[in-house]
């Protein structure tokens, strides 16, 4: 009998300290597919990064969000997919080192996303409801220093949870041979207010105005209450293009609060097997987020189609490549 006890710990010869191994909260299919999703994950990624990178003519204040966006989504293939696979299924080996900088990645990253979506609904925002001061308030320059500073706050932010960290003395780590974190209430809470609750808010009320200007401007060019001038007879178009973009964008942040909702929403639940059914389920929804970008991209913007087959079939490496027209 103590050999079975022993058969079910990390470490059978400190049976005293070794925590026991996790049963899969899932089938091994589903392990199987996550493991198979991660790679997908950073090759598609890494494309839209190469294809955004590379191109000039895609260097737009609009498409340096979506490329901040793809470098969060690759580090959610590269590293938090497979080691929190690793974490649900099996022992952990890897030390408290790798541990405790898995549970930071785990808060800098889904924050970063949250951030770059609401950055790309403030774009659209600014698109659709001030056009004509769209290109002297959002440059190139001012979404990269946005960027950099959404990436700033993000790891600023996860410093708060140095304390939760398994590396610290009086930490929650009652094992050896698991990675977690166990936070309070208050930190919880916290985070919940601050990666939902505020950026949700903002996101949804940021759309709602957007769609509203663009259901106006749509009823106004059916009517056709703009006088035709030379003037207005451009405007429409320009005005066209951006609801089209809005649109694909707004594609791009519903899938994204569909796929986030579940994870918060259900933190606060009394715990139980159908929560725990549900928690798994909220995870995988979530990491597979990061593989819908790519897809959502490949569907919607002609651009991206076009990057991809150059970058596959290496005419990107001719001379010249980078200023390629892609539009």
């Amino acid at each position: 009998m103590e050999v079975e006890d022993g058969a079910e710990l990390c470490f059978p010869q400190f049976p005293n300290t070794s925590c026991k191994k996790p049963s899969p909260p899932w089938p091994p299919t589903v392990t199987i597919m996550l493991y198979s999703i991660s790679p997908i994950t950073v090759a598609l990624n890494l494309l839209i990064i190469i294809s955004i990178s590379h191109f000039r003519q895609l260097h737009t204040p609009t498409n340096i969000l979506l490329l901040s966006l793809a470098v969060s989504d690759l580090l959610v293939g590269l590293v938090l997919m497979p080691l929190e696979v690793l974490s649900r299924t099996s022992c952990w080996f890897l030390g408290d080192f790798v541990c405790a900088t898995f549970s930071l990645l785990t808060i800098i990253i889904p924050s970063a996303s949250i951030g770059d979506i609401v950055l790309i609904s403030a774009d659209r925002y600014v698109a659709i409801c001030d056009p004509l001061h769209y290109t002297t308030k959002v440059t190139a320059r001012r979404v990269k220093f946005c960027v950099c500073l959404c990436w700033l706050c993000s790891v600023t932010y996860s410093l708060l949870f140095v304390k939760d960290l398994p590396t610290q003395p009086g930490s929650y780590k009652f094992c050896y041979g698991a990675c977690f974190t166990s936070s309070d209430d208050i930190s919880l809470f916290f985070d919940l207010v601050v990666n939902f609750i505020v950026p949700v808010t903002v996101i949804v009320a940021l759309y709602l105005r957007v769609f509203a200007v663009a259901v106006s401007q749509a009823r106004a060019m059916r009517s056709h209450i703009t006088a035709v001038t030379l003037q207005h007879s451009v405007t429409p178009k320009a005005k066209k293009s951006e609801l089209k973009a809005a649109r694909n964008l707004g594609v791009l942040v519903v899938v994204f609060i569909i796929c986030v909702c579940p994870l918060y929403s259900i933190k606060w639940a009394d715990y139980n097997w159908i929560i725990a059914l549900i928690n798994n389920f909220s995870y995988i929804l979530y990491l597979s987020n990061s593989c819908l970008n790519p897809v959502i991209y490949a569907l919607l913007y002609p651009w991206f189609r076009k990057a991809v087959k150059l970058i596959v079939t290496l005419k990107i490496l001719q001379p010249g490549s980078c200023d390629t027209n892609m539009l």
